[in-house]
């Protein structure tokens, strides 16, 4: 298989992994937890004695992914990706959550880019962690606000999204790693 095949199969899985996070995170945050607030999220302990939307595992994963949708098939398409991830979680939100959910979703997709893109080709690891981090702390911000008029679960979600990117990271060292033995370079 040749080099280009190799990255588009692969940038394809990713984008379809990055494309099921979505709706995950929209399911999540409704209907799975260990404990479901009347009229707002269903949460999951993060840390001890802080709880968080359940949603925040998907939106760690989705920043995450998004990068390798980057690495993969080129800055356009990590672009594209965003755009139709933004029309994804607009369509699939609940009503009450669907314009923060939207927001919070483009503009943390943004910001993960904006980091992400002029690290990557030379720190790769902390291109991942630096945009992932930016990213998360610009969603949990925007969707909290938005969604619920509350800063109130901020720790919580920074903590649960923060949790993804970082079991992520060994797993993107060794991504890196496979791409230098193979002389796989990024897109």
């Amino acid at each position: 298989m040749t080099h280009d095949r190799q990255r588009l199969i692969e940038g394809v899985i990713a984008l379809i992994l990055f494309g099921l996070t979505i709706p995950a995170a929209n399911w999540l945050i409704g209907n799975a937890g260990t404990v479901c607030v009347p009229n707002g999220p269903c949460l999951v302990p993060v840390w001890p004695g802080i709880m968080a939307p359940s949603g925040v595992l998907m939106v760690g994963l989705a920043l995450v992914m998004r990068d390798i949708v980057q690495r993969r098939l080129g800055a356009l398409a990590g672009l594209g990706a965003i755009a139709v991830g933004t029309l994804i979680s607009a369509w699939l939100a609940p009503p009450s959550i669907v314009i923060a959910s939207a927001t919070a979703f483009l503009l943390s997709e943004l910001a993960d880019f904006a980091v992400y893109t002029p690290l990557q080709r030379r720190r790769f690891l902390t291109a991942v962690f630096a945009s992932g981090i930016v990213g998360l702390v610009v969603d949990s911000i925007v969707f909290l606000q938005l969604a619920f008029g509350s800063l109130d679960f901020l720790a919580g979600q920074v903590i649960g999204k923060a949790w993804m990117v970082l079991i992520a990271l060994p797993l993107m060292y060794l991504l890196r790693r496979r791409d230098e033995r193979l002389g796989l370079a990024a897109a």
